[in-house]
């Protein structure tokens, strides 16, 4: 499967993204923005994943709540389907061509699956994470923050 051509104007935001999306200028963003429900877990999880009880963990938790909430108040997450999953055991044998582990990726390929099958670019802070995929999906790295938390 080769990239599909895109709108530029249009893109499916990587996890990070969200997470970070308050310190990112809009400008480096696309202006019609899509996510995956494999986002949706990622933020869910991270919910249940902030360690103790203290008043740190506690505010760390409250913020990815909202992060989590505000994701699903914006966004209609697009499904990660079996046209996806196809596209998935492709990028799965990319990776593993790389020299890289599937397994350890499987979420952001699962990510990149569903980018590349509703023919959007992924935009994330951390394009290494995607590294191998370059034939089967079109990835926009987004300038990582300096001031976010």
């Amino acid at each position: 499967m080769t990239p599909m051509p895109f709108e530029p104007t249009q893109g499916l935001l990587d996890t990070n993204i969200l997470a970070l999306r308050p310190w990112i200028p809009p400008n480096c963003l696309p202006d019609e923005m899509a996510i995956s429900a494999v986002t949706v877990a990622e933020l869910a999880a991270g919910v249940h994943l902030v360690d103790g009880d203290d008043s740190a963990a506690s505010r760390e938790r409250a913020r990815r709540v909202a992060v989590l909430q505000h994701t699903e108040n914006e966004f209609d997450a697009l499904a990660f389907d079996t046209d996806a999953a196809r596209v998935f055991g492709q990028m799965a044998a990319a990776l593993k061509a790389a020299g890289r582990t599937p397994r350890r990726r499987a979420l952001d390929l699962m990510i990149a699956a569903t980018a590349a099958v509703n023919r959007l670019p992924v935009y994330t802070t951390n394009p290494a994470d995607f590294v191998g995929l370059d034939r089967l999906v079109l990835i926009v790295p987004v300038p990582r923050p300096t001031s976010a938390p």
